[in-house]
């Protein structure tokens, strides 16, 4: 049985001896890595995606309305809603920083405040990712319009009504992780204010 405490609920850092660790595969993203774990009187083997980290942006208008853009995600085979985000893939790049490039990038935007909303590792089983979602409002458009490439070169850009968005989320029309966190965050932050 799990160990008891009083403490508020919160994860636990720990760490187990790592006896091997390699890269199965090399990726143009992203690796996959295969460890061997001295965990307690046993070895156990784990892949997973080694992963950058990344970053996103919940984006705001005067109205309350939610930036949210449409792009085709290739492992989902979808054009899913979501959040503005991109790699943490510059070395040293302070994360406040790629989250402006990104919403300057996928949507043509820039804001004037900007606070962390919430960072969440996305599958906790499968890849060390983690993202960081920052709320931004006093958003207005940049001076240039920024060259899309790739998937990124048909983004959809939508202004939707939060209470829209978590209906969606809630019948299950919306499935994107960032997306899903974010919205769900801010609408548990505004309910507290109230």
């Amino acid at each position: 049985m799990g160990r008891v405490t009083d403490a508020p609920i919160a994860d636990e850092p720990a760490s187990f001896e790592v006896t091997d660790s390699t890269v199965v595969y090399e990726g143009a993203v992203w690796d996959v890595r295969r460890d061997s774990i001295a965990y307690h009187d046993d070895t156990m083997v784990r892949e997973y995606i080694d992963h950058t980290g990344a970053v996103a942006v919940y984006a705001e208008d005067d109205e309350g309305r939610v930036l949210v853009i449409q792009q085709y995600r290739h492992p989902v085979r979808m054009r899913d809603w979501e959040l503005p985000a991109g790699l943490l893939d510059m070395a040293g790049e302070d994360h406040l920083t790629a989250a402006q490039r990104e919403l300057a990038e996928e949507a043509d935007l820039e804001a004037d405040h900007w606070e962390p909303l919430v960072t969440y590792n996305t599958s906790s089983g499968g890849s060390d990712e983690f993202l960081e979602v920052f709320r931004a409002r006093g958003v207005r458009p940049t001076a240039t319009a920024f060259e899309r490439e790739a998937e990124e070169a048909d983004i959809v850009k939508r202004w939707v009504p939060r209470d829209e968005l978590v209906a969606a989320i809630l019948d299950g029309r919306l499935h994107n992780s960032g997306l899903v966190v974010a919205v769900l965050a801010v609408d548990a932050l505004e309910r507290r204010a109230r």
